[in-house]
């Protein structure tokens, strides 16, 4: 008897009852985490948005360009929340879809707020003495406000994840099954627009710090419109005589060689002059030495139409990495 009840089992029943405990799961912590959102998003529109406002402690441009669509966010997250709350997940994240602009808009703000969180905090007392006063409030418990100002990209990255889970365990004849898949796809379609974003703010970080750190006439926009890979010092080993150290700017599509400045130099000690820039399309790579993995490093070939250039690196794991990050820049231009 046991045995026939055991091959009774019907396999689409369990498969729906598995995917009815995933989707029971995911809706409890989709719904339990925008409680949490909501919180941390009010007690910055209340505490800082609000009343910064109100007492005119930042001006209107400062304080969009810290703060950009809060509000708008906060005001989505409390139309979703009461759908979240009645089981209506497919009605309502429906119905939350067409305030994903605003994730977009906050993250296309996101370096302009950081930049003038730091501007306001060094320059302006009063601004400081308030953030220090907000943040002391037992409300925020050990949070900061720069803790909090990335909460809505991070809430996003979980959009993404937990209406995905969501719609693949929600049964294709469910009645919100093709909401569900559709909110999936427009929320993760707007978390790539995002990380897009997000990568170009990085990129542009560096462009401008390593264009701070080259000098002179040949130097300027050298950095405009590149991706940057990584730098690094690394030893140029010439035909004759001895190696010499050069920092090694790489983008994606040329590799820069400089060479420091003297330190006792009046203006500019401290920065490089660039002395090549080598173009990555016509590059050819070979690794001389440091096929073994072991800890003595070894040597770089890289073939140009009218150069040839050795590059020596003491340290395997570094070396390893400069072979992938050229690679990558080579391939990228073929």
């Amino acid at each position: 008897m046991e045995r026939s009840g055991a091959s009774g089992r019907c396999p689409v029943q369990e498969q729906r009852a598995r995917w009815e405990r995933k989707r029971a799961c995911t809706a409890r912590e989709l719904l339990e985490t925008e409680r949490r959102y909501q919180e941390q998003l009010g007690l910055v529109a209340t505490y800082f948005v609000g009343i910064l406002r109100a007492t005119g402690t930042l001006r209107p441009a400062e304080r969009q360009a810290l703060f950009g669509p809060w509000e708008l966010i906060y005001g989505a997250s409390q139309e979703l929340l009461p759908y979240l709350e009645g089981g209506h997940w497919g009605q309502g994240l429906e119905s939350f879809c067409p305030h994903l602009e605003l994730y977009t808009q906050f993250a296309a703000n996101a370096e302009v707020s950081r930049t003038t969180l730091q501007e306001q905090l060094k320059k302006n007392k009063r601004f400081r003495r308030f953030v220090r006063l907000q943040e002391g409030r037992p409300e925020f418990g050990s949070l900061h406000l720069q803790d909090l100002l990335p909460l809505p990209l991070q809430r996003l990255q979980q959009y993404e994840n937990l209406v995905m889970a969501l719609a693949e365990n929600t049964g294709p004849n469910s009645s919100d099954h093709q909401q569900l898949t559709r909110a999936a796809r427009l929320i993760s379609e707007t978390a790539q627009r995002v990380h897009s974003i997000g990568q170009k703010q990085k990129n542009d970080q560096h462009l401008r710090r390593v264009q701070g750190l080259l000098s002179g006439r040949q130097a300027k926009g050298l950095t405009s419109g590149r991706w940057f890979l990584r730098q690094g010092w690394l030893l140029v080993v010439p035909p004759h005589g001895e190696p010499r150290p050069r920092m090694f700017f790489l983008f994606s599509d040329v590799l820069l060689m400089a060479k420091p400045r003297p330190p006792l130099h009046l203006l500019q000690s401290g920065t490089f002059a660039c002395r090549a820039l080598y173009p990555m399309a016509q590059c050819q790579l070979h690794r001389v030495f440091g096929h073994s993995g072991g800890p003595c490093g070894g040597l770089l070939s890289l073939s140009f139409p009218h150069e040839k250039l050795l590059l020596m690196c003491t340290d395997q794991e570094e070396l390893l990495r400069w072979h992938h990050s050229l690679t990558l820049a080579i391939s990228q231009k073929n």
